[in-house]
């Protein structure tokens, strides 16, 4: 029976992810990098840089470069343009193997055998990637993922969520100082979709840095420091929060029992309101200056009227609205957001 994954970082044994601590330099640091197949442009012109022991999250819609940026960067294809460094290596065909050493790719199908039980596809791989020491760092790995005791069972008897498991702990045996996740969560249910977040925290605790795609922005939003969206070309990058703060105005919501005879008359014009939307029957949206001044203002003005109150108070926007604002606008009625354009909020 598989046992269940603790909160925290006590699953990863400390031998694991410890090779880059301590050091300043950036772990990925990508300059004006372009790819092209043929006509088509996969990316163009994107730069950015991911800090050692950060979660970095690349978000974008299908095709928009995510993958290709994966393997470009896993030394897997070769850029038409641009330069990179990855794990403090110049990105060249000549550093290919050595960059290989320090990285792992976690792709989006866990890429096992089913016929050979867990413990027999970890040791090929570590026989392919010539790991020194191959029975430590399988069972380092196989404790890290928590399947120490299914290092038995065939691979092909398992469930989704455990071979995604498995196939995190054959990127864990080569001790990588970067881990490239590629959909890591596609198709778990949420239990199984939590214990790899959990394992996921305990990788960042040891000094693990990850760089993410994923399509769940809910998952980008609860793992990661900083997200980047991609859409062709580098669309925004920064801290959920602060891309949230950037690109949105700040908005009240405002619910009355009974629908406002005259909204118009009684929010038009009240101190720190700059717009107002009636989203249905005792239902407002308003778009303000500063969120603690225009509260009293408009709660007065509402009482005034003779109308009860049910509840005032800001309107949260989610990474999914920014996502959703940068990649598909048309789906947010927001208008008015600024310089989005690829730089870093700060």
């Amino acid at each position: 029976m598989t046992r269940a994954l603790p909160d925290g970082d006590s699953q990863v044994p400390s031998g694991i992810g410890n090779t880059a601590a301590g050091r300043d330099d950036p772990a990925i640091s990508v300059h004006g990098l372009t790819k092209r197949f043929g006509s088509r442009t996969a990316f163009s012109d994107v730069s950015f840089e991911v800090a050692r022991g950060e979660v970095f999250g690349f978000l974008g819609p299908n095709g928009a470069g995510k993958t290709t940026m994966v393997r470009t960067l896993g030394t897997l294809l070769t850029p038409t343009a641009g330069s990179a460094t990855v794990a403090g290596l110049a990105l060249r065909p000549d550093n290919g193997a050595r960059i290989r050493g320090r990285i792992a790719i976690m792709p989006e199908s866990a890429g096992l055998y089913q016929r050979l039980s867990v413990n027999e596809n970890l040791a090929y791989f570590a026989g392919l990637y010539e790991v020194p020491d191959p029975g430590r760092r399988i069972a380092q790995a196989l404790a890290s993922v928590g399947l120490t005791d299914r290092a038995k069972d065939l691979c092909g008897t398992l469930s989704k969520g455990l071979r995604q498991r498995v196939s995190l702990a054959r990127t864990l045996l080569s001790d990588p100082q970067v881990l490239f996740l590629d959909e890591p969560t596609s198709g778990l249910d949420p239990v199984a979709a939590h214990e790899v977040h959990q394992l996921l925290d305990g990788l960042r605790s040891r000094g693990v840095t990850i760089f993410l795609t994923t399509h769940r922005l809910d998952e980008a939003e609860r793992l990661c420091d900083r997200v980047a969206i991609l859409n062709t070309t580098l669309r925004v990058i920064g801290r959920p929060a602060d891309l949230r703060d950037r690109l949105f105005a700040k908005t009240l919501r405002v619910v009355t029992r009974l629908p406002l005879d005259r909204p118009d008359v009684v929010l038009s014009g009240l101190p720190g309101v700059r717009a107002w939307h009636d989203q249905g029957p005792g239902d407002y949206l308003l778009t303000v200056t500063d969120p603690a001044v225009a509260a009293p203002a408009v709660a007065r003005a509402v009482v005034a009227t003779g109308a009860d109150v049910l509840s005032i108070g800001e309107a949260p926007h989610s990474l999914e609205d920014v996502y959703l604002l940068l990649v598909d606008p048309g789906t947010t009625g927001t208008s008015g957001t600024t310089g989005i354009d690829g730089q870093e909020d700060r």
